[in-house]
C-alpha cells in the first residue's frame, strides 16, 4: 500500500488561515490536493487513523472562517461586549435629603353626626342590596326551576342576622334558633329554614354568562366594584400605605387562588392588596388572581404607569396609588415585598408621588452602604445612608439592621427612642433618623383595619368558596363606616359610641326600618320560665330610624302595667307592638296621646 494513501494527503505547514465563502460553487481557492490525483474524478480520499487530539496551543491554530463571495457586502457590525449591554451604574453620595413638609389633612366639616345607619349606607348602598336580591333569584331559578322570591327588604334582614352573628358567636347557625340556646334578636327576625334558604342560594353574578371571561373572580366581581366605587369617594389622609390582607379561606374548590403566607392571622385564604390610610380606612384594593390580576388595565394606564419594566409589587403599588386624587401632597408607605429603587423613582416621574418603604438588599440599586457585621459592632442605634436622583437609602441597626428607600424623609432631623440594655438594666436612648418615625406612624392602617374585621367578624364558611368575600365586604362596610363616624364624632368634638354598640345599631336599624312586625307572641314549643322581677328594669329604646319609619307601630294592650315613658305621669297598660319590645308604655287617654306622639319627630 502506499504511504500517501494510507496516511493521506500531507497537513500543509504553512500558517495561514483558510478562507470558504458562504458559496461552495463560487469558491476561488486552489486546490489543496495533490496533482497526481486530479486526473481522477472519482477519487476518494480514505478514512484517516484517529489520531489523538492536538494541543490547546494547537487547537485553534488553523480555523476556517466563512466569508462571503460578494466584496461589495457591507461586514455586520460586531456584537457588543457585556460591558456596554450592562445598563449605567447609579452614582451615590453620602448625602442626606430635605425632608417633605406635608399640609395638614382638612376634611369638611359635617353639620351633625349622623347615625350608624346612614354612615353604612353610605358604603353598602341600597344598588347592592337591589343586585343582590335580582341576583339571587336569578341563581335559584337556574338551580332549582323555581324563584324563592327573596325581596331587597328580607335581604337586609339577612345581613342584620348576619351581623348579629358577627357579634354574638354561637357553635353553630341552629343554636340561634334551639329552645335550650334561643337568641331572640335573631329568632324573631327570621326562621332557621328561610335563613339557610337564603344563605343557600344568595348570589352576585350571572354564571351563564361568564364562558371566556379572564377574571378568575367573577362570581363575586360585581359586588366588588360598587364598594370600590363607594370606598374611592371617601375623603383621604396625606399618608397612604399599601398592604396585603387575607380573607380566610381553607378550602379547595377555589383552586389555586388560595394562597398562604405565614406571617399573616389567617394563613390560608384570598389575597388582597389594599391601599388605606394611617386611620385604619380602606379606599382602594386588588383581588390578587396570578397571572390575569391585571386583566382590566387598559393600554393607555398602562403606558402611562409605566408597568412594562415592573415587579408584581410594583404594579400593585402603582396602579393602587393612580387613585389618588391629591397626589402632590400624599406620601405613601410600603414594605419589602414592594419597594424597589425602580419603583421610588417611577411613582415621582409617572405620578408626582413620594414614597417610604423597607427595601431588600438586592433592590437598593446598589446603594454602597454598611455592613451588617461592621453595624453590629459599632453597637444600636448606628446610622448609615447614602443617596442619588433624590432618593436616600438608609440603613439602621436596632433590634436587627433594617433598610429604607425614600424620597420624602431622610436621616435628619435625627431622634431618638427608648430601648431595653441588658447592661444597664434599664431602658436608653437610641438614636433613630426621622425615616423611620415616618414609617413606623403611617405602615399600620391596613394591619389596623384587619384587626377591627377580626373583632367581630361575620360568619361565612362555606363550600361556595365566594361567600368569605361577601362576609369580608360586610366587615369592612362597617369598619369603614365607624371609622368616618369617629372622624365626624372628633371634628365635632363628641364621644363616639365603640365598634360593637355601633354594629349591633345597624343591626337593629336593618331589621326594624320600613318593615313590618313579625306576628307577637311566644313561637311554638318554647319552654315557659317564670318571669324574675328586677328592681327599675332598663328601657330598650328603639333606634331613630325604628322609631320615625310610620310603618307597623300599633298600640297593643297587656297585662302588665308601668309608667308612660313620654310624659312621666300617666300610668298604662299599651305599648307599640313593633318598638316596645313589652317594657315601653305609653299612654292612650284623651289628654295627651303619648302614642301618637312619641312617634313623630
Amino acid at each position: 500500500m502506499d504511504c500517501r494513501t494510507f496516511y493521506g494527503p500531507p497537513r500543509s505547514t504553512s500558517s495561514t488561515i483558510a478562507l470558504l465563502p458562504a458559496d461552495p460553487c463560487d469558491s476561488e481557492v486552489e486546490e489543496l490536493s495533490d496533482p497526481d490525483d486530479g486526473d481522477n474524478e472519482d477519487f476518494v480520499p480514505p478514512r484517516s487513523i484517529d489520531l489523538p487530539p492536538p494541543s490547546k496551543k494547537l487547537r485553534n491554530r488553523n480555523r476556517l472562517v466563512e466569508v462571503s463571495s460578494d466584496l461589495n457586502q457591507t461586514p455586520s457590525p460586531p456584537a457588543k461586549s457585556r460591558k456596554t449591554r450592562k445598563t449605567k451604574k447609579t452614582k451615590w453620595v453620602k448625602k442626606d435629603i430635605p425632608i417633605f413638609t406635608l399640609p395638614e389633612p382638612v376634611f369638611e366639616l359635617p353639620e351633625l353626626v349622623q347615625t350608624p345607619f346612614q354612615y353604612f349606607k353610605k358604603l353598602f348602598t341600597d344598588q347592592m342590596i337591589v343586585h343582590i336580591t335580582e341576583h339571587t333569584n336569578l341563581y335559584s331559578v337556574q338551580q332549582t326551576g323555581t324563584s324563592i322570591n327573596t325581596t331587597a327588604a328580607e335581604i337586609e334582614v339577612f345581613l342584620s342576622v348576619l351581623l348579629y352573628m358577627g357579634v354574638f358567636e354561637f357553635p353553630s347557625l341552629e343554636d340561634y334558633w334551639a329552645c335550650e340556646s334561643r337568641f331572640p334578636p335573631v329568632a324573631d327576625t327570621m326562621s332557621v329554614k328561610r335563613f339557610k334558604v337564603l344563605r343557600r342560594y344568595v348570589h352576585f353574578n350571572d354564571n351563564f354568562q361568564m364562558e371566556g371571561c379572564p377574571d378568575r373572580f367573577h362570581k363575586i366581581r360585581p359586588l366588588f366594584d360598587m364598594f370600590r366605587e363607594q370606598c374611592l369617594l371617601i375623603p383621604p389622609t396625606n399618608k397612604q400605605s399599601v398592604d396585603e390582607v387575607m380573607v380566610a379561606y381553607k378550602g379547595t374548590r377555589a383552586g389555586k387562588l388560595r394562597q398562604y403566607i405565614q406571617n399573616k392571622p389567617d394563613k390560608w385564604g384570598f389575597k388582597i392588596f389594599c391601599r388605606g390610610s394611617y386611620s385604619g380606612i380602606i379606599h382602594d384594593f386588588i383581588l390578587y388572581q396570578g397571572a390575569t390580576t391585571f386583566f382590566n388595565i387598559q393600554e393607555e394606564e398602562h403606558a402611562h404607569l409605566g408597568l412594562e419594566d415592573l415587579l408584581l409589587g410594583a404594579k400593585v403599588v402603582s396602579i393602587l396609588c393612580n387613585t389618588i386624587v391629591h397626589k402632590e401632597a400624599t406620601v405613601v408607605f410600603y414594605d419589602n415585598f414592594f419597594t424597589s429603587f425602580n419603583l421610588v423613582k417611577t411613582l415621582h416621574t409617572n405620578l408626582g408621588l413620594r414614597s417610604v418603604g423597607t427595601v431588600r438588599v438586592n433592590r437598593t440599586g446598589g446603594a454602597t452602604l454598611m455592613s451588617d457585621k461592621e453595624m453590629v459592632k459599632r453597637g444600636r442605634g448606628v446610622v448609615d445612608f447614602c443617596s442619588s436622583e433624590g432618593v436616600v437609602a438608609v440603613k439602621w441597626f436596632d433590634n436587627k439592621c433594617v433598610t429604607l428607600l425614600s424620597n420624602a424623609y431622610g436621616v435628619e432631623p435625627l431622634s431618638s427612642v427608648k430601648r431595653y440594655t441588658k447592661e444597664a438594666q434599664q431602658k436608653v436612648d437610641v438614636p433613630c433618623p426621622s425615616i423611620v418615625l415616618a414609617y413606623n406612624q403611617a405602615m399600620g392602617g391596613i394591619d389596623l383595619s384587619d384587626m377591627l374585621v377580626h373583632l367581630y367578624k361575620t360568619p361565612m364558611k362555606s363550600r361556595r368558596w365566594y361567600l368569605p368575600l361577601f362576609g369580608y365586604i360586610i366587615d369592612v362596610s362597617i369598619v369603614n363606616a365607624w371609622l368616618i363616624y369617629k372622624r365626624d364624632c372628633s371634628i365635632l368634638k363628641q364621644k363616639p359610641m365603640p365598634l360593637k354598640k355601633f354594629r349591633l345599631s345597624v343591626a337593629a336599624t336593618l331589621k326594624g326600618a320600613d318593615k313590618v312586625p313579625a306576628r307577637a307572641g311566644r313561637p311554638p314549643g318554647a319552654k315557659h320560665k317564670p318571669q324574675v322581677r328586677r328592681p327599675n328594669p332598663r328601657v330598650l329604646h328603639p333606634t331613630q330610624e325604628v322609631r320615625y319609619d310610620g310603618v307597623g307601630h300599633w298600640p297593643t294592650f297587656g297585662t302588665q302595667r308601668g309608667r308612660c315613658n313620654l310624659c312621666k305621669s300617666g300610668v298604662s297598660r299599651w305599648r307599640c307592638s313593633k318598638c316596645g319590645d313589652g317594657k315601653l308604655f305609653l299612654c292612650l287617654n284623651n289628654k295627651k296621646q303619648c302614642f301618637v306622639a312619641y312617634h313623630q319627630r
